[in-house]
């Protein structure tokens, strides 16, 4: 069954309107894309722990700080080398 982002089980309350107790951490990938993931789970395939944990606004506060450089580590490294050789 799929629920729409405002919807779950049990009622029509609004989940944004909850107070989320979730302790996330911020994770990492190969490309050094940055996300959060549920402290007391185990991170997806491909991510790393960045060494952050706390509530998610805390979370999301760490990453708009470190996470300067949207683009990915492989197209960084591309057009670096095309600015040396050129």
């Amino acid at each position: 069954m799929i629920y729409s982002r405002s919807f779950y089980p049990g009622g029509n309350m609004n989940r944004e309107n909850e107070e989320d107790k979730t302790i996330y951490k911020v994770v990492l990938n190969h490309e050094e894309q940055y996300s959060i993931w549920p402290a007391d789970r185990e991170n997806a395939l491909g991510w790393t722990d960045a060494g952050k944990s706390g509530t998610k606004s805390e979370c999301l506060d760490y990453i708009k700080e470190v996470w300067t450089d949207m683009r990915p580590l492989s197209l960084r490294k591309q057009m670096e080398e095309s600015a040396n050789k050129g």
